[in-house]
């Protein structure tokens, strides 16, 4: 079915914005907890808890990035043109989570000195591409009003929105240089990423209004 309600509309909008916003507060909470004398493991982040922290926060991020990717692929198989609002918001909750995850990284990890972040930007990769991803992201992000699109013009803004791919790219690869040997868990993004890639190259299906 290509419409829904206005009340499960906003069921659905709400349901997602809470859904994105819960793994946020969960790390708030643990973190409230450790400042309140709780050890990092007893409050859940693990011995090293600004590393868990990081990679929590990334993971999130690209889940989101995913989730918005997902969308017109989606609307094109099944025909459901409702999907297309949260386009925008899972945009925007990716790049919020990436924005954390960095300040994190930079505050928490590197003491907010730019001299080791940029001796870490030069000797790692995985870092550098992190840092691609999320300054790919960034005009996404401040152009993502309506007001942008009208100011661009819809072809500058749609040209300027397909950064989406390589900064997904970016993320992807950034993911699999981050973790030490082989594990399965970035390739299975890496994976659902070229899926969801591939799924765009499916004829479109008329959009029910």
């Amino acid at each position: 079915m290509g419409t829904m309600t206005r009340g499960r509309s906003l069921a659905l909008r709400w349901g997602v914005q809470v859904a994105m916003a819960l793994p946020l507060a969960i790390l708030v909470g643990r973190w409230l907890m450790m400042a309140g004398g709780v050890s990092p493991l007893d409050a859940g982040l693990t011995a090293e808890p600004v590393a868990e922290t990081i990679n929590r926060l990334g993971l999130w991020a690209l889940r989101a990035l995913w989730l918005a990717l997902a969308i017109t692929p989606l609307r094109r198989l099944t025909g459901w043109a409702w999907l297309a609002p949260w386009r925008r918001p899972l945009g925007l909750w990716a790049f919020a989570y990436g924005c954390i995850h960095l300040l994190v990284y930079f505050v928490l990890d590197q003491g907010a000195a730019f001299d080791l972040l940029w001796a870490d930007v030069v000797k790692h990769r995985f870092i550098l591409l992190g840092m691609a991803t999320w300054l790919m992201l960034l005009p996404l992000a401040l152009t993502s009003t309506r007001a942008s699109i009208r100011r661009l013009g819809g072809r500058r803004w749609q040209a300027l929105h397909r950064l989406v791919y390589p900064a997904g790219g970016a993320a992807a690869i950034h993911f699999i240089l981050r973790v030490k040997g082989f594990q399965i868990e970035p390739w299975i993004y890496a994976g659902l990423l070229l899926t969801l890639l591939g799924m765009r190259m499916v004829p479109r299906r008329r959009i029910k209004v």
